[in-house]
């Protein structure tokens, strides 16, 4: 590991002197047209947007609350924020937008009790905003809200003059200083705000280089969808592109069936050096690429890296893409992969570049991390040390001490595997989260994760997730949410056609009855045996808690909010294949 600055916007001054006239960040605006922010821009309207914030004495006590997605005046302001030591923390818009209770924004707006909030398209947060407890909070939009109290225009920040003070802010600020707050994605409880510091932040781009080492050969060219809420997008993804001089397009789009159009226009146009993707992404993206000769070559002229997290990618994806690869550039893309959490800033473990993705590969630690594999119960917990680790969380020492153990290591609940217990040089394999784990009632343990990587394996893209039930009960039994698109085109289904038909329809049925007795017969043990699922009809609920901003799901959740259906998996005579009943149904109806 290589030495690193004591703050990321030093790289923003760096680039912004060596490489003035570069494109750090690009927008579509509303004609479609790319809006380009060079370095040298992006760091004279940082400054500007500094000032600002310091002329509002905001600090750690009057923090910053992000409401809306990627933007370039989000990113001014996040970088603004880094450079004057604001803390600031840029929340999942989905809390806001799709929740009808904001239950859960409720909760990170009184954690933090920000001093600014900016919400691009007021409008759009109105019905939020209104139900949070402004008080003296200054609101700052693109888009103003009329009768708001306390509103602002994010033009007028960015026409503020800066002066010697915001310099003196920025050298005053120590590696250790407070940078955002990120709340993680609530996977296995209620989101927790995660201090990233200073220091976390910029150890974790050196890191990042040290494995990719081709990032400091060319600047990369990124064209990403993933949000800046999240430390995927907004630490590992934009971080890399701040650290090494790249270039940014912001896309739009997203891996799902209404947004991913938006995705596809954005990389026939843009050819990327590197693909950071979840697995959804590369799903849908595949048959696009198979379908279109024009785009393979874009995609693949100036690709150096595929790298996935966030679930486990199926193979016959990678393969797909790697003949795709072939076909068209005459070699191979590269694989990466890893283990990291919004605590290891996040890059924490790494395959480093591989031929092909192994399932469950993880790697080892990257230069500066220690590992300690520790035994819990019936696995390994991976422990980590190192400069991208956490201090703690935002305002809540008890939380913050539960996290480490007593050699300073933070936890991360996952359960790690040796590939070779003889070679530890080897790697290591992702088993899935402790705390989802359980016993039946022989006392035998379910490995939850590992489990559902099987099913997702076996059934392919016929089903969207599955929830393990079983806790002390005789047998494992299934929750699962179909893929409603690959459902219908195997029923012969119209897009439009209602939930409950389409996985009723014996072809549906027979599809999932099939892959179940196959899984069975491969899998007797009794805690990978599935004795009985049910197909689920109501999608998975952001107000239940059941799916979290970054859209996976919280197995002990759904579990909660459907006791009704296990007890069903359990308590109904038939056949190994339930369908939820439909409204107005009696639960014996079918």
């Amino acid at each position: 590991m290589g030495p690193y600055p004591e703050r990321l916007t030093d790289r923003l001054e760096h680039w912004a002197a060596a490489a003035p006239d570069r494109t750090f960040l690009a927008a579509r605006d509303r004609t479609g047209a790319w809006q380009r922010v060079t370095y040298r821009d992006a760091l004279d309207r940082t400054r500007r947007v500094a000032q600002a914030l310091l002329d509002r004495r905001l600090s750690v006590d009057r923090p910053i609350v992000i409401l809306s997605g990627n933007s370039l005046e989000h990113a001014m302001l996040a970088l603004a924020a880094l450079h004057v030591g604001v803390p600031y923390a840029p929340v999942a818009p989905a809390y806001s937008l799709m929740s009808q209770e904001h239950r859960t924004l409720t909760a990170v707006w009184t954690r933090m009790r920000p001093g600014l909030v900016f919400a691009s398209d007021g409008p759009a947060f109105a019905r939020a905003l209104v139900r949070m407890p402004l008080h003296d909070t200054e609101l700052v939009t693109c888009t103003p809200v009329t009768g708001m109290p306390h509103e602002t225009s994010f033009e007028a920040l960015a026409a503020t003059t800066a002066t010697a003070q915001v310099d003196e802010a920025r050298t005053s600020i120590g590696p250790d200083a407070i940078a955002k707050i990120l709340f993680t994605s609530g996977s296995t409880g209620a989101p927790k705000g995660v201090i990233n510091t200073q220091r976390m932040l910029a150890a974790n781009q050196e890191q990042i280089r040290s494995v990719m080492a081709f990032l400091a050969d060319d600047p990369p060219v990124l064209c990403d969808w993933l949000p800046w809420n999240h430390t995927f997008g907004g630490n590992h993804n934009f971080g890399l592109t701040l650290y090494n001089g790249g270039t940014l397009y912001i896309d739009g789009g997203a891996p799902t069936a209404a947004a991913f159009g938006t995705t596809l226009a954005n990389l026939k146009e843009i050819a990327m050096t590197a693909c950071f993707n979840v697995p959804r992404g590369y799903e849908l993206l595949v048959p696009a690429l198979r379908a279109d000769a024009e785009f393979r070559s874009v995609f693949f002229s100036r690709l150096r890296m595929l790298f996935y997290a966030a679930a486990g990618l199926r193979q016959e994806v990678a393969d797909e893409l790697e003949h795709m690869a072939v076909e068209t550039c005459g070699h191979r893309i590269p694989w990466v992969t890893g283990l990291g959490s919004t605590e290891t800033a996040p890059f924490a473990m790494s395959t480093g570049p591989m031929p092909e993705p192994i399932t469950g590969r993880i790697g080892v630690p990257v230069p500066g991390v220690e590992l300690k594999v520790e035994p819990v119960g019936t696995v390994f917990e991976a422990r980590v040390r190192g400069p991208n680790i956490t201090p703690g969380y935002w305002r809540d020492p008890e939380l913050t001490r539960a996290a480490f153990d007593a050699d300073g290591f933070y936890m991360m609940g996952d359960a790690v595997g040796f590939v070779d217990p003889s070679d530890p040089s080897l790697g290591f394999t992702f088993q899935g989260r402790i705390a989802e784990d359980f016993k039946l009632s022989t006392g035998t343990w379910v490995h939850v994760g590992t489990l559902r990587a099987a099913l997702l394996e076996h059934f392919g893209e016929i089903a969207q997730d599955f929830v393990i039930a079983g806790h002390d009960r005789d047998d494992v039994r299934v929750l699962v949410f179909p893929n409603m698109d690959a459902c219908r085109q195997a029923a012969g289904a119209t897009p439009g056609s209602a939930i409950h038909d389409t996985i009723d329809h014996p072809t549906v049925r027979a599809i999932f009855s099939d892959a179940l007795a196959s899984f069975a017969t491969a899998h007797a043990g009794s805690s990978t045996r599935i004795e009985r699922a049910m197909l689920l009809a109501e999608p998975p609920s952001i107000d239940g808690g059941e799916l979290t901003d970054k859209r996976s799901l919280n197995q002990k959740a759904v579990l909660r909010r459907r006791q009704t259906l296990v007890e069903q998996l359990y308590a109904l005579p038939g056949h190994d294949l339930l369908i939820e009943p439909r409204p107005m149904q009696t639960a014996d109806a079918r």
